[in-house]
């Protein structure tokens, strides 16, 4: 009983109609001129209608927090499918490191947007979103309730509320920026102070990935990047949403994680980092700051024992649930927080949360 949305194969196959959102994915990517540079024009702000998706369930939370498990109950009881909304368990390469659900778990109700796209391929926020719209709107037309889950706090604010629409970078350029700002070691944050001032003030020196963003976009547009975020943004979906976002207690998150790191380990998350490693991918992609994968990586080198790269592995994951954390509390004040730990009586609260909103009812 599995549907799952490969990343634009149904739309190629034409059994979806066109929708305002395959515009902006086009606008995304834009059209290059001859020289490989993007058009700095405004972007028709037409393109950018939102996708009208009725109801669905927005479910946030840190990692280990028990928000896929909520999800898939969730799913069971209102007729729902699961989209996924962690930039990580989006890689096909990683079930266990990134704790996607399991193969049984997806066959218990759909899941969509889980192991579509390889771990060398990056994505952005938008056209995550963009697929997300589109995924959604799928769900709500066969009657059904879309059940969105996932940690990366970006992905929601691209969703919901949108994001300013910078144009995909070609790959050569995007390539060329990240070797030279390698090669600047230090001085990196002066070539961005260069073309973007502006941004330069905003970002840590050492912040070597921020710094290469801001200067591709210019060499790729000729346009700041500090420009393009002044774009007004607009929301991907309408509806009548249950914003939930998940806050456990945080001695119980920290067991928790350290907890499933261990069954990780048990499940073939060594295997998966082996696999990883023999891809030799550029460090630098957002795939190989998976959790625990850097660690796992160093002792197959030889570099660490195992019970040194599972308590690294840990500590990431401990740190990386604090600053989702503080994400959600700064960024997500108007959403629902539940801070029971994941529990029957907090499935039953949630529940009736859903209800009041009138998301039981189709």
């Amino acid at each position: 009983y599995r549907r799952r949305a490969s990343w634009p194969r149904r739309a190629r196959a034409g059994r979806i109609a066109p929708r305002p959102h395959a515009c902006l994915k086009a606008a995304l990517l834009c059209c290059l001129s001859g020289s490989g540079r993007i058009s700095s024009r405004k972007p028709d702000r037409s393109l950018f209608l939102s996708e009208p998706v009725g109801r669905a369930v927005l479910i946030a939370g840190p990692t280990a927090s028990g928000k896929s498990a909520l999800a898939l109950s969730l799913a069971e009881k209102l007729g729902g499918e699961v989209v996924n909304a962690d930039s990580m368990q989006l890689y096909r390469e990683m079930r266990v490191l990134t704790a996607r659900p399991s193969e049984a778990e997806e066959a218990r109700v759909p899941h969509h947007l889980y192991g579509v796209i390889p771990a060398s391929a990056p994505l952005s926020a938008g056209l995550w979103a963009v697929r997300a719209a589109e995924v959604m709107r799928e769900i709500a037309e066969r009657g059904r309730l879309p059940i969105v889950v996932g940690g990366t706090g970006l992905y929601f604010r691209a969703l919901t509320e949108g994001l300013s629409p910078i144009p995909q970078i070609p790959a050569a350029i995007r390539e060329a920026v990240r070797s030279e700002v390698a090669e600047a070691g230090p001085h990196a944050h002066a070539l961005l102070a260069e073309v973007d001032a502006v941004l330069a003030e905003s970002i840590r020196p050492s912040d070597k990935q921020r710094i290469a963003r801001g200067i591709e976009v210019f060499r790729a547009t000729g346009r700041t990047l500090s420009a393009w975020q002044k774009e007004p943004p607009e929301p991907l979906v309408i509806g009548n949403f249950a914003k939930i976002v998940l806050v456990p207690e945080r001695g119980w998150l920290r067991e928790r994680i350290d907890r499933r790191f261990d069954l990780m380990l048990e499940e073939g998350a060594l295997e998966e980092a082996r696999a990883m490693a023999a891809l030799d991918l550029d460090p630098a992609l957002p795939a190989m700051k998976a959790l625990g994968l850097r660690p796992l990586i160093r002792h197959l080198a030889g570099e660490t024992s195992l019970e040194e790269a599972a308590e690294a592995g840990k500590r990431e994951s401990r740190a990386y649930a604090k600053r989702q954390e503080t994400w959600f509390r700064t960024q997500m004040i108007s959403w629902k927080a539940f801070s029971t730990q994941l529990s029957e009586s907090l499935n039953a609260e949630i529940l009736s949360f859903i209800d009041d909103l009138g998301l039981t009812r189709s």
